[in-house]
């Protein structure tokens, strides 16, 4: 009979810094003063940069690093923070087989300047960013809704977005309910569901 090791406990990854990587410092010698932060966890570089240099740090990457494909674009959502926000990049290199990510913080109201011209992938997903979290991206080629309409008041993945939902009604059914009106569950008028 075999005696049974005993489990030992799985190792617990942290995030160590990662400014000594070669694509962080390839940022730091092209666009000094741009890179705010640098970590690395599960294998995973990820690169805070200043919010007004993030178009010129996609170029780099693109031209200079080989991250020739934008994976997706999207954010997180601090709201008691400040900035409140965080856009978050993700950038793959099919010559390196490497992916970086790249965040860039935004305070509400803030613009972020777009990728689009660099990495046409960017257009829809900077349009979902725009639509569900309220994020404008200055120089943007069409930002306008793309998940919600245009005319749908709030941004659905904002923290503030109340999680019972807007009155849509007026939007849907204009010929029924004024402009900010709509079905509501004290309508006498409103319409069951079945």
């Amino acid at each position: 009979m075999t005696e049974e090791k005993p489990k030992e406990a799985p190792k617990k990854l942290e995030a160590h810094d990662a400014s000594s990587h070669p694509w962080v410092e390839s940022l730091r010698a092209a666009l000094p003063d741009t890179v705010l932060s640098a970590k690395e966890f599960a294998g995973q570089v990820t690169v805070t940069v200043a919010r007004e240099a993030m178009a010129r740090v996609a170029r780099h990457l693109k031209d200079a690093e080989d991250f020739k494909y934008c994976v997706d674009v999207t954010a997180v959502d601090w709201k008691d923070r400040q900035p409140r926000f965080d856009v978050v990049y993700h950038f793959y290199s099919f010559s390196k087989n490497g992916r970086l990510r790249v965040k860039c913080g935004a305070a509400d109201g803030e613009d972020v300047p777009s990728i689009a011209s660099v990495y046409l992938a960017a257009n829809w997903p900077e349009r979902e960013t725009w639509d569900m979290f309220g994020i404008r991206f200055s120089g943007h080629p069409d930002l306008r809704r793309i998940l919600t309409w245009e005319g749908f008041h709030g941004h659905p993945l904002r923290k503030d977005f109340p999680l019972e939902g807007v009155d849509t009604g007026a939007a849907i059914y204009p010929e029924e309910w004024p402009e900010g009106g709509g079905p509501s569950l004290d309508d006498p008028n409103r319409k069951a569901v079945s």
